[in-house]
């Protein structure tokens, strides 16, 4: 056991190398002109190597945004049973990205991924691909079955996606903060109602 328990360890340790050297050239040079070979090099590890741990270029400049999803999951089930199902992801959503702005990778790769269309494309697609498994935690915190009740998949699909995309939106606005902070005020926004009345007509003037 102790044998494997260090195989894993030193995999885990390679498996970070090669994310850190991954980000280092994706900042000095862009997530383009980045090879593979490059990004193995780094690390003194054959490319052949990389591919034990990442599929493609894309997967390990998306290797934090997965981790990041998989920690909200994680936080969300671990939410007081009594929570509404928004206030529940909001705060294991804030949470865990105040603990992933502590890395100075995750900043740097929301840098590359913001930066590339087709990146920023991949996250929502990956994250989209986790739609049933997030519609399953929500459905048991309701008490109901996915299948049936179409609601869980719903809030599955704004909590994974369009949140996300809003904040990009904002930043691309102009708006400032950090991630959580941006994150909290999207899901803030969510919990008030989307139904917002439209504006009043103009009186015509005399």
């Amino acid at each position: 056991m102790e044998e494997l328990g260090l195989r894993e360890r030193k995999k885990q340790r390679t498996r970070e190398a090669l994310i850190n050297a991954a980000q280092e050239l994706f900042c000095a040079h862009g997530f383009e002109a980045t090879t593979i070979d490059q990004i193995a090099g780094s690390v003194e590890v054959s490319s052949r190597t990389f591919f034990r741990y990442f599929t493609s270029k894309e997967d390990v400049a998306l290797a934090l945004a997965d981790e990041q999803i998989t920690a909200v999951l994680t936080a969300f089930a671990a939410q007081p049973a009594d929570l509404p199902v928004l206030t529940a992801m909001r705060t294991a959503a804030v949470d865990v990205m105040r603990a992933f702005e502590t890395d100075t990778r995750f900043h740097s790769l929301q840098d590359v991924i913001s930066a590339n269309p087709a990146l920023l494309a991949a996250r929502i697609e990956r994250a989209t691909a986790r739609l049933d498994e997030v519609a399953s935690l929500i459905g048991t915190r309701m008490g109901v079955d996915p299948a049936e009740d179409p609601r869980p998949h719903l809030v599955a699909a704004v909590a994974l996606c369009a949140v996300q995309t809003t904040v990009v939106a904002w930043r691309a606005a102009g708006r400032q903060g950090p991630e959580s902070e941006l994150i909290g005020q999207a899901f803030d926004l969510l919990s008030t109602g989307l139904d917002y009345p439209a504006e009043p007509a103009v009186t015509a003037r005399r």
